[in-house]
This record gives C-alpha cells, sequence and structure tokens, in this order.
C-alpha cells in the first residue's frame, strides 16, 4: 500500500473525532482559528514527546512488571499527557474564548486528536509491512483512547479556570494533569502486561467512556443553559 493512502487511513480517525466534537459544542463554538492552532500544536507536540520518552526510556533499570509501569506510567502518560496539556495552558487557557466549562474539554481533545493523529502516521507508516491491521487497531482503541483522556483533562482544566479561589485552582490544575496521566497508564499497562489483566481492558475501556461521557453531557447541558440565559438578556 502507498505511503498516501497510509496516511490517509492515519488521519481519519483523528479529525472524524475532531469534527464530532466541534459540531456537539452547537451552542457557543469555538473560534475555527484556535482550534486549527491547538490540533497543529497538539501534532507538534509529539517531537519534544519523543524526545523526553527517549530520554526516560534509557533510565529505565527497573526489571519486569515494575519496568512495564516505568515505561506506561511514566514515559507515556506522564510526558503525553505532561506535552498535550502544555499546548492547551498555552494557546487557550488564558484565551477569552474560554468563557465556558465544554471550553476546556474541546480545547484539550483538539490537542489530543492532533497528537494521536501525528502518532497514528508514525505507527502505521512504520508498522503496516509487520501489521496490515495496525491502522484499524489504532483508529478503533488508541485514538478514542487519546480523545478520553483528553475529556477527563479538560473537564478538571475548566473546574481550575472558573474556581472560586486560588487553592481550588491549584488543587484542579494538579487533577488535570494527574487524572488523565492514571488513565493512560492504566489503559497502557493493562495492553502491555499481556497477562491476566487483559480480562480487565474491556471493563476499563467501558468505565472510561462511561465516566466521560457523563462529564462531557455535564458540560454540555451548562453549555445550553449557558446560551439560553445569554438570549434572555
Amino acid at each position: 500500500m502507498d505511503t498516501i493512502r497510509l496516511i490517509i487511513i492515519a488521519v481519519i480517525p483523528g479529525i472524524a473525532l475532531a469534527l464530532g466534537l466541534y459540531l456537539t459544542d452547537r451552542y457557543d463554538r469555538e473560534p475555527l482559528k484556535l482550534l486549527l492552532k491547538l490540533f497543529i500544536f497538539g501534532m507538534l507536540a509529539a517531537i519534544p514527546t519523543i524526545i523526553v520518552e527517549n530520554f526516560l526510556s534509557r533510565i529505565n533499570f527497573l526489571r519486569g512488571i515494575l519496568s512495564i509501569a516505568w515505561t506506561t506510567f511514566i514515559v507515556a502518560g506522564l510526558t503525553e499527557e505532561y506535552f498535550k496539556r502544555l499546548v492547551v495552558m498555552k494557546l487557550a487557557y488564558f484565551h477569552p474564548a474560554f468563557n465556558e466549562k465544554l471550553d476546556g474539554i474541546i480545547y484539550c481533545t483538539f490537542s489530543a486528536l492532533g497528537f494521536a493523529t501525528i502518532e497514528n502516521i508514525m505507527y502505521v507508516v512504520s508498522g503496516y509491512d509487520a501489521d496490515p491491521y495496525i491502522g484499524l487497531y489504532r483508529g478503533i482503541l488508541s485514538v478514542p483512547a487519546h480523545m478520553l483522556f483528553a475529556i477527563t483533562m479538560g473537564y478538571y482544566l475548566s473546574l481550575a479556570k472558573f474556581s472560586p479561589d486560588e487553592q481550588c485552582c491549584k488543587k484542579y490544575l494538579r487533577l488535570s494533569l494527574l487524572v488523565p496521566i492514571l488513565f493512560h497508564g492504566t489503559f497502557n499497562f493493562i495492553l502491555m502486561a499481556n497477562n491476566i489483566l487483559m480480562v480487565l481492558f474491556i471493563p476499563f475501556v467501558v468505565f472510561m467512556w462511561v465516566v466521560n461521557l457523563r462529564k462531557l453531557n455535564s458540560y454540555y447541558k451548562e453549555s445550553k443553559s449557558f446560551s439560553k440565559l445569554n438570549e434572555v438578556k
């Protein structure tokens, strides 16, 4: 299969999910220019992520299950979630358009899907010969997983943004990084452990979908109410 077709296969999941989230935000839609910047810089965030991940992998002197935990929670979870979140903090957190809680989820998701898209391109183009179905696997599992981690991140980032005091703000800022790391690390850990823990994979994925769709729905309803209130004014 030619490279162009492989790239198309790799980018479709991320773009489709980003478009779906964009259409979901129908009451106070975010500036398209800002969303494109978040997506593009989310892709570019893969560069420092790869550098840091390579360094952290080289200093992994642990063995067995501890080595897997280091790789999944620190090398992948911490590094990837940190840089995806950094994009949002630099480009959107203080932007005037960030005026309701749903916005945090939208911004984090666009950054994450940009990152997931470039990651998917690298995996699909480099791994197609070894596994022709790699694009399908990642389109079903990995790319949506990045979106779910981002919904959690955006949920807490919005709580921080609209916190009534500085102490609450700091707490939610910490959670906006720590909880996605926990989800990301657990997701990868179950897959990499490749043992009896695999029986937990589907329940864990279902759990993430249920929890994050509830978060998205709660902010969606709040956005709807916020929009109606502005119409009345």
